[in-house]
């Protein structure tokens, strides 16, 4: 009887709470977990093991650049080998592909001198972003052809890759993006017209180059607009950055369209100057959560693995697991959530009188109820109800009630 009274308590609860937004999209993953849940690489063929890894921890999508240079090395031929290799391997793993359309190509631009946008130092001698007509056109043909290649196969399409900083190059220019971006999805789609394309994953939430974009015309041709929400800051602060872009969107969408919002690269490095791997494996399962709570049905957490040893770079510690495959507390943290999880979805954020706590509450398709519950402050015991408390820490908790 108690446990029966328990369960009806807080199923009262989860109708009186409220309800989160919904998003859907053709391609994209429904809200259910572990559906959406990413996480980005930097390889292609081979890498067994760390596939293996990768679905072991429940990742369902793995996005990749999906690099023109090496695709088309003489103009007009197109090598795709590298590409279906590791598409073939994610099929296997019940994974799929979300492919960067990205960078620029020296058979249709001139080199440039641009900032390394990882190191910061000159680059002499890269190759300019596609900003004249023939190279516009060309980026627009191979992006059409590659989305014909792998027509059917579940793919998701990102145009560029943080257009806003210093990945266009030889500087950032939002016209010269969009320009770009209108091609691409226009072809794209003309070549498959359920292609799931997505732009322009943006670094951060630069407002007026969003405005530029998404006011030309170009959410007509997209499916989801993708941000990298990089911050200093705990994850569940992008709930109202995801707010004001999602209003921006509506003020340009086209009448009756609904485009969600979609988390395309987002971490945090554990370097010695960054957060700790305990609080990055706590921010891991959180940016997880909290988007979901804001509507956003895919995260693609940065990154798989650590790019080297050193504990004072910042881009050798953004990984789930070391450089060796060695799992960091991040990569558990992710796999207990998808398991404990798994065909649960988030019905609403319980009200505790504050904003610091979050308690949420998930339901399956069976009916049964779990809560995932966490806070950004100090740990603390809170009741849940009359019959229930528990310790609230900065590692979200997963409880299971009335089963």
């Amino acid at each position: 009887m108690e446990r029966r009274s328990l369960m009806k308590t807080l199923f009262l609860a989860a109708l009186i709470c409220g309800s989160v937004i919904t998003a859907s999209a053709d391609g994209l993953p429904d809200l259910k977990i572990p559906d959406g849940v990413g996480v980005n690489i930097h390889f292609t063929a081979g890498h067994g093991r760390d596939l293996d890894m990768i679905a072991a921890a429940g990742f369902k999508w793995v996005r990749e650049d999906f690099f023109w240079t090496s695709i088309e090395r003489q103009k007009g031929q197109y090598d795709w080998s590298e590409y279906d290799a590791l598409t073939a391997d994610l099929d296997k793993r019940g994974m799929h592909a979300y492919f960067i359309l990205d960078y620029s190509n020296p058979l249709y631009e001139d080199t440039v001198v641009s900032t390394n946008p990882i190191t910061g130092q000159l680059d002499h001698g890269t190759t300019a972003s596609p900003q004249h007509p023939e190279s516009v056109a060309a980026f627009a043909k191979w992006a059409a052809a590659a989305a014909e290649h792998f027509r059917g196969r579940g793919v998701i399409w990102e145009i560029w890759n943080e257009p806003n900083i210093s990945f266009w190059k030889p500087k950032a220019d939002a016209a010269q993006y969009t320009t770009l971006a209108l091609a691409t999805a226009k072809a794209v789609r003309a070549a498959d017209p359920h292609a799931c394309i997505v732009a322009p994953a943006t670094s951060g939430f630069q407002w007026d180059f969003l405005e530029t974009v998404l006011s030309s015309g170009l959410l007509e041709y997209l499916d989801a607009v993708s941000v990298h929400p990089y911050r200093g800051k705990k994850p569940e602060t992008a709930a109202a950055d995801f707010a004001r872009l999602r209003e921006l969107i509506k003020a340009h969408a086209p009448a009756g369209k609904t485009i969600p919002i979609i988390s395309g690269e987002w971490g945090y490095s554990s370097n010695t100057k960054g957060v700790s791997q305990n609080t990055q494996a706590a921010f891991i399962a959180r940016q997880q959560l909290s988007n979901l709570l804001n509507g956003v049905p895919l995260s693609i957490w940065y990154d798989w693995k650590n790019d080297g040893e050193n504990p004072n770079e910042n881009e050798h510690n953004f990984g789930t697991v070391t450089s060796n495959l060695q799992p960091k507390p991040a990569y558990l943290a992710i796999q207990n959530l998808t398991r404990e999880l798994a065909g649960y979805r988030i019905s609403c954020r319980r009200d505790m009188g504050n904003t610091n706590d979050f308690v949420l509450v998930l339901t399956n398709d069976p009916g049964n109820t779990k809560l995932a519950a966490w806070t950004i402050s100090a740990p603390h015991s809170v009741a849940l109800n009359s019959q229930l408390n528990t310790n609230l820490e900065a590692m979200p908790k997963y409880i299971a009630v009335g089963q």
